[in-house]
């Protein structure tokens, strides 16, 4: 995608420096800040402090990881260290563990000396499959939007809600859940967005609002309850979000307030999809609720915000009394029974283990 008129990844190898480079997330919208990634303790930190986000990006920083730490040691209990290291700081994003199990698997049998080149190389390819997945997620959910365009008089605009960031600031490119706003916009089919804040951290109003503002999409930032009045009014045509693990058998966890929007859709009749690339499926896991790791991230993003103040600094600031702690769940699991259905690379199906079958009948499922 672009930010103004130059084409960027959200993470990158830049030939000439000879570094990875990526967007630093903490500032956006109102600065643009790239920066270097050059140790293993960098990655972790960039994961752990969200200087990226979003479960496929996430796993491509990890790999890039597993590279650049191969690069200076390629031993066997370099390569476990680093497993362990970066596999620590976010529990919930499950493509974080498939590249790194990736990773881990084509390297061990290399020698030694062959490590590094082939980290690098499959750390590119990573980065080049996420694309090409998120660009196919685009199409086909392109076509439920033409779908529900048809329905409608000629040159009516069809609402699309999403919820957190699963844009192409989550991933390497396109994103999951805007992927098909991106393709219908291109399409000349009139969309609106509503954004939701997403609470704490703010990353739709951070983020999805930006990238809708850069590429000119119609959209309105919404806070988080807002969306069940909208879709009690009719305001809503379609909810689209992403996810960060999706089990075997079609639950979906997703950032918190992701369950309660579902809910509203049910109780309205409002077509709730999911947007995923298949690395973000653990097929280990049945049941989401009862299997899934839900981080839980420090109560200061509960109790404090950070914006832009009017002289142009940005800067943090307290909002709740002192003494008043907060709990910060990062991430809920929404049941399948209240999804529409699943949009893969390959196609969308229905959220159960039939329906995912029958895209992926190549996995053995639990």
């Amino acid at each position: 995608m672009k930010v103004g008129d130059t084409h960027y990844r959200s993470i990158w190898f830049d030939q000439a420096s000879g570094q990875v480079q990526i967007i630093d997330q903490r500032w956006l919208p109102h600065e643009f800040r790239v920066v270097d990634l050059r140790t293993r303790d960098d990655f972790a930190r960039a994961i752990r402090d969200m200087w990226v986000r979003g479960a496929p990006l996430i796993g491509a920083t990890a790999a890039y990881g597993v590279a650049v730490q191969m690069a200076l040691d390629a031993s066997d209990e370099s390569l476990s260290e680093t497993w362990n290291i970066l596999h620590e700081t976010r529990p919930t994003a499950i493509n974080l563990r498939w590249a790194l199990d990736d990773m881990t698997a084509l390297l061990l049998p290399l020698p030694i000396k062959a490590r590094a080149a082939a980290a690098f190389a499959r750390a590119h390819e990573i980065c080049d499959q996420d694309v090409e997945c998120n660009r196919q997620i685009g199409l086909h959910g392109l076509q439920i939007i033409k779908t529900i365009a048809a329905g409608k008089k000629t040159g009516e605009v069809i609402n699309i809600l999403t919820h957190c960031n699963a844009g192409w600031l989550a991933t390497v490119d396109w994103g999951t859940a805007t992927s098909p706003m991106y393709h219908a916009h291109q399409a000349g089919i009139p969309v609106h967005i509503w954004v939701d804040e997403t609470r704490p951290r703010n990353q739709g109003a951070l983020l999805t609002a930006w990238e809708m503002n850069s590429h000119d999409i119609p959209h309105h930032l919404i806070v988080d309850n807002a969306g069940g009045h909208l879709m009690q009014h009719g305001q809503v045509d379609l909810c689209i979000v992403g996810t960060d693990r999706t089990t075997a058998h079609g639950d979906v966890c997703n950032k918190i307030g992701t369950y309660l929007k579902a809910l509203a859709a049910k109780d309205n009749d409002v077509p709730f999809y999911v947007a995923l690339p298949s690395p973000t499926i653990d097929w280990t896991v049945k049941n989401g609720i009862a299997e899934i790791p839900i981080e839980e991230r420090s109560d200061i993003e509960v109790t404090h915000v950070q914006g832009r103040s009017p002289d142009g600094s940005i800067g943090e600031v307290q909002i709740s009394p002192d003494g008043t702690p907060g709990g910060n769940p990062a991430f809920d699991v929404t049941p399948r029974r209240l999804i529409t259905g699943l949009i893969t690379e390959r196609g969308v199906c229905e959220a159960s283990p039939e329906g995912l079958a029958a895209l992926f009948p190549d996995r053995v499922l639990p």
